[in-house]
């Protein structure tokens, strides 16, 4: 089998974000950049499909600038064969990423697609579906427990109401979440052995993927800060507050 992992490069999870003065987004400039966390989820799967023997070539795909590279080479480092950077400078929206995607698969043939249920960058969360949606694949979203059996996957997911399993025929494409599994920490040898590996580089024009943006972004804000609490002197001052200040009760 062979399974293909796609992969972003995000503001660092630990960075303070700053808005830019326009309101059109936040600042890259000069900002840590790092791998998607629930991507990391989704290679560190990967990598422990093929120790287990069920698959024979991991292939890690990233669509963005040539600095994207960078986040490639983590995921070579964890443990994927080879990688491809799809580059261009357009802000790519879900249904661009998923049509890139979809156009990937195809001249790759994968058996098993896997990518994180969302960027922390957008917190979307629409690429898998849609992507799973344009090959008429079967999907398993926010996976956090994946069973191989028998050429099928069991995939257990984190819904609203608990957790739901279901099982899927291949070729599928598989969303994670943050309880699947815990990634692995790069050691030295994998990284300087990551800078042999290949990485092919294709301009996104030459897939001929429709890549007009169907969003458009009135402001980005920070959001409000939280206020202060008070004290109340009684229950009945309490309710009183809760009944026709917060509304929270009738």
């Amino acid at each position: 089998m062979k399974i293909l992992v796609a992969v972003k490069r995000v503001i660092d999870y630990a960075t303070r974000i700053q808005i830019k003065q326009n309101q059109q987004g936040v600042e890259t400039a000069n900002v840590k950049m790092s791998m998607n966390p629930f991507d990391e989820i989704a290679m560190e799967e990967a990598v422990r499909l093929k120790e287990r023997g069920h698959a024979q070539e991991i292939v890690v795909v990233s669509i963005g600038l040539p600095a994207s590279q960078e986040t490639l080479r983590s995921a070579l480092a964890m443990g994927a064969d080879r990688a491809i950077l799809i580059e261009t400078d357009i802000d790519i929206q879900p249904l661009a990423a998923a049509k890139i995607l979809q156009a990937i698969t195809l001249k790759e043939s994968p058996q098993l697609v896997i990518l994180g249920k969302q960027a922390i960058d957008s917190d979307n969360n629409q690429t898998g579906q849609m992507l799973a949606g344009l090959l008429n694949w079967s999907q398993g979203t926010f996976a956090s427990k994946i069973i191989w059996q028998d050429n099928t996957l069991e995939v257990m997911r984190e819904i609203d109401g608990g957790l739901e399993t279901v099982v899927l025929q291949l070729p599928a494409v598989v969303t994670t979440d943050l309880r699947l599994n815990e990634p692995r920490y790069l050691s030295l040898p994998n990284i300087v052995q990551a800078k042999r590996k290949p990485l092919e580089v294709i301009s996104a024009e030459t897939l001929h993927v429709d890549l007009k943006p169907r969003l458009h972004i009135l402001k980005v804000t920070p959001p409000e800060k939280r206020a202060s609490g008070i004290k109340v002197a009684s229950v009945a001052e309490l309710v009183n507050k809760l009944k026709h200040e917060a509304q929270v009760i009738k």
